[in-house]
């Protein structure tokens, strides 16, 4: 996949610790891909390209936000500094709807807010902390 093209691709654990790694790096909240049986997580630094493979859908229910997310076995977008933009692979549970989320961002300066963008425009707001790591 061109898209690919100069990645660098970690598997497994290793995986794992590298997906950490970028959200960190990108100041992203490290809770916010709560990732099991990764079987392939993958980087393009140029273009801020990232995939991740993992073996099953993971749902995970974000206590403090109230929120139900599903991380299907294949993620990717574009990671900038506080945003991931055209993410495609996690959808926000919305009464009985599952819209997929095609933009997460934090503010910047930080206000201690991180922002769902689905495509039918609706925009979810939460505080940062409910996307925590152990969430």
């Amino acid at each position: 996949m061109a898209q690919k093209e100069g990645g660098v691709a970690k598997k497994g654990e290793e995986g794992t610790k590298f997906a950490l790694s970028l959200l960190e790096e990108f100041e992203l909240p490290m809770g916010l891909l709560p990732l099991a049986d990764v079987v392939e997580v993958g980087f393009v630094r140029p273009t801020g390209y990232m995939w991740i493979a993992q073996q099953k859908k993971v749902e995970h229910n974000f206590k403090l936000a109230g929120k139900l997310v599903s991380y299907g076995t294949e993620i990717n977008g574009y990671v900038e500094k506080k945003r991931i933009k055209k993410l495609k692979g996690v959808k926000a549970k919305e009464l009985m709807l599952w819209p997929p989320v095609n933009e997460i961002a934090v503010d910047d300066p930080p206000t201690g807010k991180i922002h769902f963008k689905s495509l039918a425009g609706v925009t979810k707001t939460f505080p940062v902390e409910a996307f925590a790591a152990g969430q």
